[in-house]
């Protein structure tokens, strides 16, 4: 791999239930003046994503409110303080209340995570590949924070077409010594990565990533490879 880049591409839409979200998408590439190639990776944030499947509820502002609804959202609360919920959603995932945004959406509402980000990957995958003829990656990034670090970065809620995990063990260090334990997040790096040209109140929900290595595309989903198994998990 010799060079990365990654394109913003700006939207001015609003983004409602039923958009045509790779229309949106064909247009601010349009506006970039790119066009998609094969293998390359089409990163769409979260937030937009759920406002297009309809995963938006009723706010009211108050402190109980926003406790009901990350509770509603979660399998199992590891932790509290104050309204702060650090939860298990559905999904498996862990982070904090749930990734209910109350952030640069509609007064009174809320939004929600994706019911099913990796099949949510697939479908945009899916309709890219119909409308363009081109084969595409798709990763659908969120923000969350890290255990014992401050602050926050994107990470790969789901993925299709790409290898979320890029497995070393088996393989050998600079050094001619066998790795043992090495598994590279190779979705979440590239989410991290796109995170800094999205921005956060910029109005650019998705990016082009354009330069990955061939043998990061393939099969796999952020449930199957990414989700650690609570039994190997020494912190929950």
């Amino acid at each position: 791999m010799n060079e990365l880049r990654v394109i913003p591409l700006k939207s001015t839409n609003t983004v409602g239930d039923g958009d045509d979200l790779v229309g949106m998408l064909l247009e601010a590439l349009a506006t970039k003046g790119e066009e998609m190639r094969h293998h390359d990776l089409i990163i769409v944030t979260s937030k937009v994503v759920s406002k297009s499947e309809g995963q938006v509820v009723a706010f009211d502002g108050s402190e109980a409110e926003k406790v009901r609804i990350v509770e509603g959202q979660s399998r199992r609360i590891l932790r509290r303080r104050g309204a702060l919920r650090i939860t298990e959603t559905d999904h498996g995932f862990v982070n904090a209340n749930a990734g209910v945004d109350l952030s640069n959406t509609v007064e009174g509402t809320a939004v929600l995570l994706p019911k099913d980000p990796d099949r949510s990957a697939r479908r945009l995958r899916a309709q890219i590949a119909q409308r363009t003829d081109v084969d595409v990656a798709v990763i659908v990034t969120d923000t969350f924070g890290r255990v014992w670090r401050q602050g926050v970065t994107d990470v790969a809620i789901g993925s299709a077409g790409i290898r979320p995990v890029l497995d070393l063990r088996g393989t050998f260090d600079a050094n001619g010594r066998v790795l043992e334990a090495t598994e590279v997040a190779i979705a979440d790096e590239i989410a991290g990565a796109a995170n800094l040209v999205l921005g956060k109140a910029e109005g650019t929900p998705f990016a082009l990533m354009r330069g990955l290595d061939e043998s990061f595309f393939g099969p796999g989903s952020v449930a199957a490879s990414l989700i650690r198994d609570v039994n190997e998990d020494l912190f929950r």
